[in-house]
């Protein structure tokens, strides 16, 4: 599986942006997709992630109610859909892919990633 994010940008605080992440390659059954965040000198952190065959998503507390995960599985397509952003939002938006029995939140699980996508917001 391969994995292409775009739909990054500079924008102010309260503005919205939708990120996309295009896979290549077999999606299976137990598979999930997540997005994950870095800001300079802090640790990939978790911000959502969606059951590839289901509609339950997990988000980050921080994110939640501000963020909307969803996909297009024909076009094998994710979205990050992000509402009234903050200057702490900023950071190189990465998405993954992973799987297992239940929907992770760690970095360990997830076995693909893609290039990610800086995302800049000022106050």
């Amino acid at each position: 599986v391969q994995l292409q994010a775009s739909g990054g940008g500079l924008v102010q605080a309260g503005a919205s942006l939708r990120l996309s992440c295009a896979a290549s390659g077999r999606i299976f059954g137990n598979r999930y997709m997540g997005w994950f965040r870095q800001s300079p000198g802090k640790e990939r952190e978790f911000v959502a992630a969606i059951w590839w065959n289901s509609l339950r998503p997990k988000y980050a507390d921080d994110v939640n109610g501000r963020f909307i995960i969803s996909k297009d599985v024909p076009k094998n397509t994710v979205y990050l859909q992000m509402n009234n952003l903050k200057p702490e939002d900023t950071g190189v938006y990465y998405c993954a892919a992973g799987s297992g029995s239940y929907l992770s939140s760690a970095y360990s699980q997830y076995m693909y990633w893609g290039q990610g996508t800086q995302v800049t917001v000022s106050s």
